[in-house]
């Protein structure tokens, strides 16, 4: 077998695609491989250049594979699809996944560790109770007002919501009553649930220098301040603030052509999680 310079190995949950490629391009491995062949055919492989796209799964294969003595790069699928030759398959994807982390100017994703991707999960939890409060306060203010009871809008109004059922109780059915304190309980809990987690937030974040340092700052609190340490790379990568702002997505979409700048409203790519908590993150990268 020709020595494998860069590998591609798209990621599944049961069966893993391998394309190996030597240092002119050509096909040196295609195999599949099962779920639990995968480290045991990279710890036989010489070490060389891994590469994987940066979605699911994709940080815990690249802290197993890299402790077997490989170069692990991550890819952003975004920038993987351009390489996609015809139709989309398994060997096809792994094929452009070498192929764009083989490109001298490609930007790669930094893995996270174990401790980024715990805070990463109890972040995530919290948002998902968030909207799932904000969806069950919604659902109950539209059942009540299918009976003429028009609630305010608001998790600041949660209160008012009560007395106006509790005032309606003599009036209105007894299921709607009986039902709309079934929502009430649910928001309740997933109210417990978020001040749970939140408190969470608060311990990891004075528990680093990082966090203390930027919680300092006005406007930046816990929240703000854990998600950037668990989705942002180590900001030495960026060379001045603009850098970290420009990565979040805090840029205006361009169509630019023939020398004349053509700018549109702030687009939608970067790092969403930080970038809807703080109007201006890209001085969150100052504290740091």
């Amino acid at each position: 077998m020709e020595q494998v310079t860069i590998v591609g190995l798209d990621l599944a949950k049961r069966v893993f695609q391998v394309h190996g490629a030597t240092a002119d391009g050509g096909i040196a491995i295609r195999k599949k491989l099962s779920r639990g062949q995968v480290l045991a055919f990279f710890a036989d492989l010489p070490p060389s250049v891994v590469a994987m796209e940066a979605c699911a799964t994709a940080h815990y294969w690249a802290r197993e594979i890299g402790a077997l003595g490989h170069n692990v790069r991550l890819v952003p699928p975004a920038y993987v699809k351009p390489f996609v030759k015809r139709q989309k398959n398994d060997a096809a994807d792994a094929e452009a996944i070498a192929e764009a982390a083989s490109r001298p100017t490609m930007r790669f994703v930094e893995p996270k560790s174990p401790q980024q991707q715990a805070r990463t999960m109890v972040f995530r939890t919290r948002d998902l109770f968030v909207r799932q409060r904000t969806q069950t306060i919604n659902a109950l203010r539209a059942h009540l007002a299918e009976h003429g009871l028009i609630a305010p809008q608001g998790m600041s109004n949660l209160a008012n919501i009560r007395r106006l059922i509790d005032e309606a109780a003599a009036e209105a059915e007894r299921l709607v009553v009986e039902t709309a304190h079934t929502y009430l309980e649910q928001i309740d809990d997933l109210s417990s649930r978020i001040l749970k987690l939140e408190a969470t937030l608060k311990q990891e974040a004075a528990r680093t220098d990082a966090s203390s340092r930027m919680m300092t700052m006005p406007g930046v609190g816990p929240i703000t301040a854990m998600a950037i340490e668990a989705f942002a790379p180590s900001l030495c990568v960026f060379r001045r603030s603009r850098d970290f702002a420009a990565w979040l997505g805090l840029v205006p979409r361009q169509h630019s052509t023939g020398g004349k700048q053509v700018l549109g409203r702030t687009s939608k790519m970067g790092q969403r999680d930080i970038r809807r908590l703080r109007e201006c993150p890209e001085f969150c990268a100052l504290a740091w």
